[in-house]
C-alpha cells in the first residue's frame, strides 16, 4: 500500500479514536444541537451543494453511469429537504446510549446491569447516494460513535459538500469536529485501507453494489455489517386481492428502481393467473418495465425470454423477471434459491398462507400487502439507515442509530466477594 495512504489512513484513524473517546459520554443535548445545526446548514447551504452535485452528475454521465445511478446521485430541493428532515428526526429520537437494557439481582448479592454503549469508530464505505453522509453520519453521532465515511467517486463533491455541513453542526455543538471524517481523496487504496484498519475501526459498513460488498466481505479484517444485493420478490397469491396487487407490485418495481427495497422478481400463483390473466404483467409493460419471463408467461406479447441467471439478478433498473409457480411453498422455494435475504413482499388475503410465508422465509425484512419500496430506515420510523443488514450478526434489517450500540455490564457489590 502507498506510504501517503497508509499515513492518511493513521492520521484520520487516530482523531477518530480520539473524537469517539469524547462522544462515549457526550450528553443528548449536544447530539441533538449538532444534528439541529447540521440540518440548518444543509437547508442554508442548499445552493452550492446543488452545484457540487451537478459537476458530480456530470462526471457520472462521462463515466457512462446507468440512469437508475444517476438518479441515485442526483439531488434537488425535495431531496435536500428529505435530509433536512431525516436530521431533524434522527435528532427528536430518543438517546440509544445508556439504556438500561436488563437488570437483576444474584444470590451472591451481587447487582448487574447490562447498559447500551457506543460501538466506537464505524468506518462507512459507500456508492453513489450523497445523501448517505448525512444519513450515516448522523446516525454515528446519535449513537455516540465516530464514523469516517469513503464515498463514492462519482459522489464526491456532492458528499464533500453535505460534510462541511455535518462539520458545521458539530461545531456549534462543541463537539469534536473529527466525529465525522469524510475520506478527502478518490484514491481507491483508500478502501483497502479502511479494510485492514483493524487498530482505528470497530466495523465496517458497506452500502453499494455486488461488487463493492464482495470486495468488503473478502478482504476486510475489520468486522462487517453486512449489506448484500437487494435481490427483492414480490409473490401474488391466489387469494391476493387485484387491486391491491396492482398497486403494490407497480410501485415496488418502478417507484424508484437504483434502490435496493426495488422489486427485481414477481412470482404470480397459476390460481391467480388463471383468475385474472395477465394484468399484472401487462401493468408493469405499460409503465416501461422490460419482463423478463418463461414458460406459461412468454405467451403474453411483449415479454423478453428469461435468461437463467435472470432469477437472483439485481437489475436496478426498469426490467423485472417473471415467474408462474404453484402454490406459496413453491413461492418459497424459490425465494430461497434465488433470493438475498433482503426484502419480500406476499400479496394475500389468507393470513394462513401469509404465516406460513413469514414462518419459513428468514429474510430480513417480510411483508404482506405492502410495497417492498418500504424497506428503508427510515419508513421505519428511524429518520434514516446506514443500509439494511442481511446477515444474522448483531444488526438487521434497517441500520439505525440503536442498531449502531453495545452494550458492557455494571455490575455493582457491597464489599461482595466469591467463595
Amino acid at each position: 500500500m502507498d506510504g501517503q495512504i497508509s499515513d492518511l489512513m493513521a492520521e484520520i484513524g487516530a482523531k477518530a479514536r480520539a473524537a469517539a473517546a469524547e462522544l462515549a459520554y457526550a450528553k443528548q443535548e449536544r447530539k441533538y444541537a449538532a444534528l439541529i445545526g447540521a440540518a440548518d446548514a444543509v437547508w442554508a447551504q442548499r445552493e452550492a451543494i446543488l452545484d457540487a452535485n451537478c459537476e458530480d452528475i456530470a462526471y457520472g454521465e462521462e463515466k457512462g453511469l446507468t440512469a437508475a445511478m444517476i438518479d441515485r446521485l442526483r439531488l434537488d430541493d425535495h431531496r435536500l429537504r428529505g435530509i433536512v428532515d431525516s436530521l431533524r428526526t434522527i435528532a427528536e429520537q430518543p438517546d440509544p446510549v445508556g439504556r438500561v437494557l436488563a437488570e437483576w439481582d444474584r444470590p451472591s448479592g451481587l447487582h448487574i446491569k447490562r447498559v447500551s454503549t457506543p460501538l466506537g469508530v464505524i468506518g462507512v464505505i459507500y456508492e453513489s447516494r450523497p445523501n448517505v453522509t448525512a444519513d450515516a453520519g448522523a446516525l454515528c453521532l446519535k449513537a455516540g460513535n465516530a464514523v469516517i465515511l469513503r464515498g463514492g467517486s462519482e459522489s464526491f463533491h456532492s458528499s464533500t459538500a453535505i460534510h462541511a455541513c455535518m462539520v458545521e453542526g458539530l461545531r456549534q455543538a462543541g463537539l469534536p469536529e473529527d466525529a465525522i471524517q469524510l475520506i478527502p481523496t478518490r484514491d481507491r487504496e483508500m478502501v483497502t485501507a479502511m479494510l485492514h484498519a483493524t487498530e482505528y475501526l470497530d466495523v465496517i459498513v458497506p452500502r453499494g453494489g455486488k461488487g463493492l460488498v464482495g470486495l468488503v466481505q473478502r478482504e476486510a479484517r475489520v468486522p462487517v455489517f453486512a449489506h448484500l444485493e437487494g435481490i427483492c420478490h414480490v409473490y401474488a397469491d391466489r387469494d391476493a386481492d387485484l387491486e391491491k396487487a396492482r398497486r403494490v407490485v407497480l410501485n415496488a418495481k418502478t417507484r424508484r428502481t437504483g434502490v435496493c427495497g426495488s422489486a427485481e422478481c414477481l412470482l404470480i400463483d397459476w390460481q391467480f393467473y388463471t383468475k385474472h390473466g395477465a394484468v399484472l404483467i401487462e401493468d408493469l409493460m405499460k409503465a416501461g418495465v422490460e419482463v423478463r419471463a418463461e414458460g406459461e408467461l412468454l405467451k403474453i406479447p411483449g415479454t423478453v425470454k428469461a435468461a437463467p441467471d435472470d432469477f437472483g439478478r439485481e437489475f436496478l433498473d426498469m426490467i423485472i423477471a417473471a415467474k408462474l409457480v404453484d402454490g406459496v411453498d413453491e413461492a418459497i422455494a424459490h425465494i430461497r434459491r434465488y433470493g438475498s435475504n433482503h426484502t419480500e413482499s406476499i400479496l394475500t388475503e389468507n393470513d394462513a398462507t401469509a404465516d406460513r410465508f413469514f414462518e419459513r422465509l428468514d429474510s430480513a425484512i417480510l411483508m404482506r400487502n405492502a410495497s417492498t419500496q418500504f424497506a428503508d430506515g427510515g419508513e421505519f420510523g428511524m429518520g434514516a439507515e446506514i443500509g439494511i443488514a442481511t446477515g444474522k450478526m448483531h444488526a438487521r434489517g434497517p441500520v439505525g442509530a440503536e442498531q449502531l450500540t453495545s452494550f458492557k455490564y455494571i455490575v455493582t457489590g457491597n464489599g461482595t466477594i466469591r467463595s
